[in-house]
């Protein structure tokens, strides 16, 4: 893929457009994760940081399911936890984990955990994904393993652990609780989490299968390098985006 010729993410020229495209990318991953089935009752949350106010971001509200919610539905969350912008509740999990990992990471602008099927049920095992797959080697040396489930993340300093955990990585897993994914964008962090589900599900059905065979680690390098960059993971969302716009074009309201 290196010799492709990719586009790259827009650019703004003041905080207002960016905010408005900022919103517009995360209203929509959360109907793509409805339609992925990631909804698990209230669980699961995407953040993306404000361009204004770097110390807050917007997330969705608590207990509003993903398939129906807008960008006018969108909360402004501060450093404290407080809601600045918008008449709903905020998920205090969401708070937790993800204040702390923008905290930890500047350049995570965004970051997406759920409790997709596939994803909690690989989480049990206690591992980390095999190169197994071309789409796997996106994650090669590049996802982390939070090995300490204890209950709903609602205290700090856990959401602290799992920022610890993530480290420099785009991904990782929650043992015994399900996936969460970061990126420079909204795009990026919600095509992770998507293939990475995706992946988990590989690997089971392989394991169940059989002994399945891995990419030689050279390989898995390698593949790495062409499908596992932040332009990648941005790139590969955008037609996920003209999908669910051009048929829930409410989500824009």
């Amino acid at each position: 893929m290196t010799d492709l010729s990719f586009p790259t993410p827009p650019t703004f020229t003041n905080v207002e457009d960016e905010r408005c495209h900022r919103q517009q990318r995360l209203a929509a991953a959360f109907r793509l994760f409805a339609r992925y089935g990631f909804d698990e009752g209230v669980a699961g949350h995407i953040t993306v940081r404000d361009p204004e106010y770097p110390d807050c971001f917007w997330v969705n509200p608590f207990g509003m399911y993903f398939g129906h919610i807008r960008v006018s539905d969108l909360l402004l969350v501060n450093h404290k936890g407080e809601v600045v912008a918008g008449d709903k509740p905020v998920n205090a999990a969401a708070f937790a984990i993800h204040s702390q990992i923008h905290q930890a990471r500047p350049d995570a602008n965004a970051a997406a955990h759920a409790h997709s099927l596939h994803g909690k049920t690989w989480s049990t095992l206690g591992r980390l994904l095999d190169p197994l797959t071309q789409d796997a080697c996106a994650f090669y040396e590049d996802h982390a393993l939070f090995d300490d489930y204890t209950g709903v993340v609602l205290d700090l300093e856990e959401g602290k652990r799992i920022a610890h955990t993530l480290g420099h990585r785009k991904a990782v897993i929650l043992r015994n609780h399900g996936l969460l994914t970061v990126g420079q964008t909204v795009d990026e962090a919600a095509w992770w989490f998507i293939t990475m589900d995706r992946t988990c599900q590989a690997q089971l059905m392989a394991e169940a299968a059989g002994t399945p065979i891995p990419i030689s680690p050279e390989t898995a390098s390698l593949t790495y390098s062409q499908i596992g960059s932040h332009r990648i993971g941005w790139f590969s969302f955008q037609s996920l985006y003209d999908k669910i716009v051009r048929e829930e074009a409410d989500l824009l309201e």
